[in-house]
């Protein structure tokens, strides 16, 4: 077991392993005055256009957002559309993790571990 244990953390380094997140396809409804406010909040989520489609009274934006940062959307989109737009999201894919934020995960599990939590 100890040789096993050895063995992984001298060959994880070298693996130069990555962090995937899963990445969610959404599809939001608004009325079209707030197209804006929609495509503003989705960027600031990290998200990425994929189309956006008027039919006159209504807007339906498709994007490609992390997981993670869709925590709380429901919250935010009815306030930026008074209560007027409705989302739905679906797995779309994993995606590797933006270096800045993977070692913000590093410190952090880096922290937790000195601090003897797991």
């Amino acid at each position: 077991r100890q040789a096993a244990v050895g063995a992984f953390k001298q060959a994880y380094p070298k693996a130069k392993p990555i962090i995937l997140e899963p990445i969610m396809r959404v599809s939001v409804e608004s009325p079209s005055e707030f197209q804006g406010n929609v495509l503003a909040s989705i960027s600031q989520r990290r998200g990425l256009i994929v189309s956006s489609a008027e039919d006159g009274v209504f807007t339906t934006v498709e994007a490609e957002v992390p997981l993670a940062e869709m925590f709380g959307y429901a919250t935010t989109l009815r306030s930026l559309t008074q209560g007027k737009a409705e989302f739905t999201m679906e797995f779309s894919k994993y995606l590797k993790v933006p270096e800045s934020i993977s070692e913000e995960l590093k410190t952090k599990l880096g922290e937790r571990k000195k601090g003897g939590k797991k």
